[in-house]
């Protein structure tokens, strides 16, 4: 017998702090697998290797968990309190993406995500899971389908409520529970998500090429950036919003409130001077307790030299200088490319005179750089 607990979770998920809660049955079509199946066949998935070996548990939560039986979907809103737009023209400070200015959603949500799973256990039968971006699950298609909203043209979750702004968290029971309706995609002709895009990421509406997103190359990608994406990245050094921030369904988004989620007064945009002379202790410790943390001081690193080449600051010289020092290749090349853009001629063929590279990546990015 299906039962019905949808007043008591939508209560409880409130009394968490959760913006919007919905269930659907633990199962996804065959279309949405068959997307992810094409997503990795045309290896638009880059580097991120864990998508392709975790393919067949991905595909469904049933996979994953043969016992699961329906989906309680959560949804925390993260709206800022501005146009994430409008810090693209700053180009002497670094950019970070807006879910990245707070707490790591992942161990807040998944603490409350546990506190009501417990709460469910003993007021209905049925075991649990909880999961928060953590386990091969595909969060967006299950939020679609309980109804919290669709996957936009951009493949991102879009809410009439909240717009672009929510993380998303689940709970897999094998209990039955009287599910609710899916969502309709209300994009209509509208393909601004997709005109925004600063590298051309989408080959097509609705799907991505992840190795062309800025929040792919500033994240997840640990190599050398290849040249035609450096200049477009500007000043964002993890993460993107742009596809996130032009949907007119944020005029509707709210901004967020929920005061643990907070941490410090570190805003979004940083100035390059002082990162760029953050040491790696330094790194860690001033993002402690944010997801920057995660692409690690050297890949961040990485990420601020290409914002400081695009910044037009000469006065970053002195300290982009010193990277050409640095252990790691990719962090390097950046470092001379950064710069070629803010060097007039004669320094750069000083900096190159005294620096004399024999890795092949290097005489390249020098000569290139001419």
């Amino acid at each position: 017998m299906m039962i019905d607990i949808y007043p008591w979770l939508e209560k409880t998920a409130k009394r968490y702090e959760f913006d919007e809660v919905r269930i659907a049955d633990a199962t996804l079509s065959n279309e949405t697998q068959q997307h992810l199946r094409d997503f990795l066949d045309k290896g638009y998935h880059g580097e991120m290797a864990w998508l392709e070996q975790t393919i067949e548990r991905r595909l469904s939560p049933e996979h994953m968990w043969q016992n699961a039986k329906t989906a309680i979907i959560f949804a925390k809103n993260y709206g800022p309190d501005h146009n994430p737009m409008d810090n693209i023209s700053r180009s002497e400070h670094g950019n970070i993406s807006v879910y990245a200015r707070s707490k790591d959603y992942h161990g807040v949500m998944k603490g409350r995500l546990k506190q009501i799973a417990s709460q469910f256990m003993s007021k209905f039968e049925g075991e649990v899971k909880v999961f928060v971006d953590t386990a091969p699950i595909m969060e967006k298609p299950l939020a679609v389908k309980s109804g919290i909203g669709w996957q936009g043209k951009h493949t991102n979750l879009v809410s009439q409520k909240f717009g672009s702004w929510l993380f998303l968290g689940i709970i897999l029971t094998d209990a039955e529970l009287v599910t609710q309706n899916a969502s309709e995609d209300h994009c209509g002709s509208c393909q601004k998500c997709l005109d925004i895009c600063p590298t051309n990421a989408f080959p097509a509406p609705y799907k991505l090429d992840a190795r062309r997103c800025i929040s792919y190359l500033t994240i997840e990608f640990d190599g050398i950036i290849e040249t035609e994406y450096r200049k477009p990245i500007g000043n964002r050094i993890f993460g993107c919003d742009d596809c996130l921030a032009i949907c007119p369904w944020n005029k509707f988004a709210q901004t967020a409130s929920d005061t643990r989620m907070q941490i410090g007064e570190k805003p979004g945009l940083l100035r390059l001077s002082m990162l760029l002379s953050l040491t790696d202790s330094g790194f860690r410790e001033f993002f402690s307790g944010t997801p920057v943390r995660r692409a690690g001081y050297k890949k961040f690193m990485r990420n601020c030299l290409i914002a400081a080449g695009n910044s037009s600051d000469r006065s970053l010289i002195p300290i982009i200088i010193r990277y050409l020092d640095d252990d790691v290749i990719a962090v390097k090349i950046m470092a001379i490319w950064a710069l070629r853009q803010l060097c007039t001629n004669e320094q750069f063929q000083h900096l190159k005179s005294q620096y004399k590279d024999t890795q092949p990546e290097l005489v390249a990015e020098w000569g290139a750089a001419i």
